[in-house]
């Protein structure tokens, strides 16, 4: 048994505290783990070992909770996260446990609400979609959820009618160049790039002869 000679802030981290055992520092605690510990409280090994094991929950779930702050995270991108901060990897899985029980990691709702901000500011293809959604470490089933109801066709024209008036001055080889490769970045098939950059272009030069799908081949 060794006894606790002194409870210290840590100067850098007032929310953790030092402990010191038999006038020795020994290791480093949350406030909230070493709130219940005071100067000549002995300790065992066990409880030394417990302490810690707990530090390191908290500690885990106070950088996940900080992560989580800024937007949403899938599990992999949690995951990634406190393995950097070389948590242990049985600690990191009862941090995703509490996480995902309290609703704050989800990746079924991580996919829509990726997709939707996706659709809304920067449009991309289904296909685009499903390599990030992939890349965030999103499990198939989760993936083909949420882009099932993309309307490739109509994200296509929204963000050729945006990119569209850059091009305006130019003459209808270059601007179908211009604009179809603008669309092509986005992941969208020539399928979906062929009619909708005529349309953006019919319609900027209604008064004009209009060019036909073939003509963008």
């Amino acid at each position: 048994m060794k006894k606790i000679t002194a409870l210290e802030a840590q100067k850098k981290n007032p929310n953790r505290v030092n402990i010191y055992l038999d006038g020795e520092f020994a290791f480093g605690l949350a406030r909230i783990t070493a709130a219940w510990l005071q100067r000549g409280q002995e300790l065992s090994d066990e409880n030394v070992a417990q302490l810690q094991t707990e530090d390191a929950s908290e500690r885990a779930l106070q950088q996940a909770m900080l992560f989580l702050s800024c937007r949403a995270r899938s599990e992999k991108e949690v995951r990634q996260n406190l393995l950097k901060r070389e948590i242990p990897e049985a600690v990191i899985e009862q941090t995703l446990e509490r996480l995902r029980q309290s609703g704050l990691v989800n990746d079924n709702q991580f996919a829509r609400v990726w997709v939707e901000n996706r659709n809304t500011f920067h449009p991309r293809s289904r296909r685009a979609l499903t390599m990030e959604l992939r890349q965030k470490g999103l499990d198939d089933e989760t993936v083909q959820a949420a882009v099932s109801d993309v309307d490739e066709n109509a994200l296509a024209y929204e963000s050729a009618n945006k990119r569209a008036g850059r091009f305006k001055d130019l003459e209808r080889g270059e601007f179908r160049k211009k604009l179809s490769e603008y669309l092509a970045r986005r992941g969208f098939p020539y399928s979906v790039i062929a009619p909708v950059v005529t349309q953006v272009w019919n319609e900027m030069h209604a008064e004009e002869n209009h060019f036909k799908d073939e003509d963008i081949t």
